[in-house]
């Protein structure tokens, strides 16, 4: 029996770990979390939380999986980076030249990979550095969406209003949250329309406060430490600017407005101002044929696989990694200065072990 370990320090790390840990238990294998820097909150009754270090250790996963850039490098097992999203970066184009998502920090032992593109450029890298290994898996976290029974239009009958889900990043330089709140607010008062609204968890209180206010008949808003997966099924749109959820959406094969994006391409109808947004809305909600077209050879692009089957094939990597592929590799570099740093971030948890332990 393999034992793993889901090392969080982002919220958004729960909803890509989860679909793994459904795959570990019906393989019958065990799952543990450890969450630094972040709420417990989200943990569910029958996870197990691994409160301290020293839990970890005794723990002794085979692999930690990490949606992040960084995992303690003294805990048991191979460190397995499973990306905390896609290869886009934030002009909206492959990000080959993405240097951040590509930067190799010596932390992990197996990058799982999402796409042919990505997949390529990560393997130029293995080859150059020699201390990890690459699988080409795809993305945990799309499992759900892409096992859902029904992509491209929702189901409903025609007295039904169109659902938009609105989301929002929260910089101030390309945030649209604060703009759109009273456009949000009339057109759900209008009943012509439906909102489900979530916004990132470091938005503006007095914004998030604003649309709390707007929650009714016809809005539901959605606070950002709930799971965003089971909800974005019910929308027949998004509404959004420059945050990944966009691309995440657009699994379920459905269109995506934007106001003022940051990241722009004939996969999206841009606009760029507030009140060219209903029109938008209404466009979209009819599924033009080369929105659509656009949208799916983005998929493709992002994400190779449409199986809902990922976790799996990361699963199946890790253990062909243990078996196989992890005698071959060089030792990480020492990465002392990164080393300490990690220290300092686990310094509450790190108290109570004995320093030879650590």
């Amino acid at each position: 029996m393999r034992r793993y370990l889901f090392f969080v320090n982002q919220p958004y790390s729960y909803s890509i770990l989860r679909p793994l840990q459904d795959e570990i238990r019906q393989r019958g294998d065990e799952a543990a979390w450890f969450v630094a820097g972040c709420s417990t909150a989200p943990l569910r009754p029958d996870e197990r939380r691994l409160a301290t270090v020293k839990e970890v250790m005794d723990y002794k996963a085979d692999a930690t999986f990490v949606p992040g850039d960084w995992v303690p490098y003294f805990f048991p097992g191979i460190k397995v980076e499973v990306f905390h999203g896609m290869a886009r970066n934030k002009r909206g184009h492959s990000s080959e030249d993405d240097s951040d998502h590509y930067r190799i920090r010596g932390w992990f032992d197996l990058y799982c990979t999402h796409a042919m593109k990505d997949t390529a450029k990560f393997q130029e890298l293995a080859q150059q550095f020699q201390h990890f290994a690459v699988s080409h898996t795809g993305w945990p976290k799309l499992d759900p969406l892409l096992s859902q029974p029904v992509r491209g239009k929702r189901l409903c009958s025609n007295a039904e209003l169109p659902v938009v889900f609105y989301a929002s990043t929260f910089s101030r330089s390309v945030t649209s949250a604060p703009d759109l709140v009273e456009k949000i607010g009339e057109l759900a008062q209008s009943g012509r329309w439906k909102f489900i609204v979530t916004l990132h968890p470091k938005m503006d209180p007095s914004v998030v406060e604003k649309y709390r206010k707007l929650n009714g008949e016809n809005l539901r808003f959605v606070e950002s430490d709930e799971d965003l997966l089971p909800l974005l099924p019910q929308a027949d749109v998004m509404l959004c600017d420059t945050s990944s959820i966009m691309f995440e959406f657009m699994f379920l094969d459905r269109p995506v407005v934007t106001l003022r994006t940051k990241m722009p391409g004939p996969y999206l109808i841009d606009v760029q101002n507030v009140e060219d947004v209903e029109s938008a809305l209404e466009t979209a909600v009819e599924y033009p044929e080369d929105l659509m077209n656009e949208t799916r050879a983005l998929c493709d692009e992002l994400h190779s696989f449409r199986d809902g089957q990922s976790s799996g094939r990361v699963l199946d990597a890790v253990e062909d990694f243990l078996l196989n592929r992890q005698s071959d590799l060089k030792s990480k570099p020492l990465n002392l200065l990164r080393k300490l740093k990690v220290r300092r971030r686990l310094r509450n948890e790190l108290a109570s072990m004995p320093p030879e332990s650590s």
